[in-house]
């Protein structure tokens, strides 16, 4: 859930890396980068048993994928990752506590699960978000994953005409039948007027580009008010000449 048209970044010249967390402290840092961005920043109401952590029953199942800039060691970018296998010891995926997911049954043993993706407002720029899709994309051939799911938001400060606009926009983009997912909280587009000219969020057109599929409606996500669309990319059909831009990229 990202949201990168907020401000805009400052040039500053970073030395940025992006891995995987490796000990508690690093996912801490990242939950409360998470925290900062989601509660302070866009107003998400985030139960939590840590003051200014963001942190639920899914963290602990995930890999947390992290930006770090090295020049004063601190994290500015994050991904949490939930592979098949944790999935299954989580119980599901965090996504289907917001769409019916079972025509995607079929994929389960196949599909990550990434979400809570975001960035510190002072580093957004699309050298960042290319990082952080290199560290994704990189983990998703090493482990030998066929598909990625997430969810990816817009947001609702307008009342969801944005988002509307938006959805009806990338249509074309929308998967087959048998990959449909559907919202347990519909946005309710037959009362939202959807013909506003908004511009497609740097996440979702990132994910489009890469060759990712529309699963279906948009979903209400009351807690952060956003409307979410549930993403799938396969790994079979990615661009290839996208997907080589960012495994091929080291660094920012």
């Amino acid at each position: 859930m990202l949201q990168l048209e907020q401000q805009p970044p400052k040039q500053v010249k970073h030395q940025l890396h992006v891995g995987l967390a490796h000990s508690k402290t690093e996912i801490l840092e990242a939950q409360k980068l998470r925290y900062r961005v989601f509660a302070e920043e866009l107003g998400a109401r985030l139960p939590t048993r840590i003051p200014g952590v963001d942190q639920d029953n899914y963290d602990a199942f995930c890999e947390h994928l992290i930006v770090r800039d090295e020049a004063n060691g601190k994290i500015i970018g994050t991904y949490r990752i939930l592979s098949p296998e944790a999935a299954r010891r989580a119980g599901s995926y965090y996504s289907e506590t917001e769409f019916n997911l079972d025509r995607l049954k079929n994929l389960r043993n196949r599909t990550v699960e990434v979400g809570r993706s975001c960035i510190d407002p002072d580093y957004r720029t699309g050298g960042t978000i290319a990082l952080l899709w290199s560290g994704l994309m990189r983990y998703m051939l090493a482990n030998k994953h066929e598909y990625l799911i997430g969810c990816a938001s817009i947001g609702m400060a307008d009342g969801g005409h944005a988002a509307a606009g938006i959805y009806s926009r990338i249509k074309a983009h929308m998967a087959p039948l048998e990959y449909r997912v559907f919202p347990i909280c519909p946005l309710p587009l037959h009362l939202i007027d959807g013909s506003q000219d908004a511009d497609v969020p740097p996440l979702i057109k990132g994910y489009l580009r890469a060759g990712a599929q529309v699963c279906g409606d948009p979903a209400w996500d009351p807690d952060f008010n956003t409307a979410d669309l549930l993403l799938l990319l396969s790994m079979a059909k990615i661009n290839t000449r996208y997907a080589r831009h960012f495994v091929d990229r080291q660094a920012a």
